[in-house]
């Protein structure tokens, strides 16, 4: 067993179940994630330290649900979600995957435009939540660019100038942008987004059904979804030819993908530093 035995008794008594095998899962940047054989069948686990990451599993499983509701694409069911000793730990369906198709592509496109066409009031969300591991505010605002300014690009410019990733001058270039973003985009209402929609957030079951994982769920610009698919690839001609059939993007949508990529590039740079913050400054002397 390669996680503590608090946990691991906390799950089989919550769940009724023995745990007879453990093996460690890839792609666990932030968590320590497991394959559970269980003998009421497999289980994903994940686990991380509560005080590090305070309800960062609780806002998961509730962005998960958010998604469900919407009966447009797959999430994992949620089993359980909770807290043993020093560790936060989460509990979902196992997801037995396969590769992903021409079909489970054209199903991830049109799914996700469904998901998409959710809409509220306001831009932000119910609740806090995280972007890896950073956290993410989802104050509400009537519009987008208010929203996308104060709630992700500002906290993120001002880590990043505070541990000197970013200097003076990138501020002043984020502040003409400020100024000028009301009128780069045309309005559309908020979307009910993923948030942090790269190709290690979705999943192909062995049905070609595509499953979404990791949300960091707000109601935003629902080009911002579409911007981070395209900002580490992963994502085919299919997809996004199925997705503009089902919801079709409004006119001049690829030139303003870089704007948006600026706030995962600013999570990048705050995390990581090295050369994320020169692809920063390069959309900015772009703009």
């Amino acid at each position: 067993m390669s996680f503590s035995t608090p946990l691991k008794n906390d799950i089989e008594n919550r769940l009724a179940v023995k745990i007879k095998d453990t093996s460690a899962v890839s792609g666990g940047d932030i968590n320590q994630v497991y394959r559970l054989d269980t003998s009421s069948g497999q289980f994903l686990l994940k686990v991380n330290s509560k005080d590090a990451f305070p309800g960062m599993f609780a806002h998961e499983a509730q962005g998960l649900s958010a998604i469900r509701q919407t009966e447009t694409i797959a999430v994992p069911d949620v089993i359980y979600q909770g807290y043993a000793g020093k560790e936060s730990y989460l509990l979902l369906e196992w997801i037995e995957t396969w590769y992903p198709s021409e079909q489970a592509s054209k199903n991830l496109g049109r799914q996700l435009a469904a998901m998409h066409e959710h809409t509220a009031d306001l831009f932000g969300f119910h609740q806090d939540n995280y972007m890896g591991s950073l956290p993410q505010k989802n104050n509400r605002h009537k519009s987008w660019s208010d929203f996308f300014v104060k709630e992700r690009l500002k906290p993120m410019v001002k880590m990043a100038i505070e541990s000197g990733q970013l200097n003076d001058n990138d501020q002043d270039d984020f502040d003409q942008l400020y100024e000028k973003l009301p009128g780069l985009h045309p309005d559309e209402p908020p979307a009910l987004v993923h948030g942090d929609l790269w190709s290690g957030n979705y999943l192909i079951n062995t049905k070609e059904q595509p499953y979404l994982i990791d949300p960091a769920v707000s109601y935003s610009n629902r080009e911002f979804d579409i911007a981070m698919t395209a900002l580490f690839g992963g994502f085919n001609a299919t997809f996004y030819k199925a997705y503009n059939d089902a919801y079709p993007l409004q006119p001049g949508w690829q030139g303003r993908l870089k704007i948006w990529n600026l706030y995962p590039l600013l999570v990048h740079v705050n995390l990581f530093g090295g050369g994320y913050a020169n692809q920063v400054r390069q959309i900015l002397a772009a703009l």
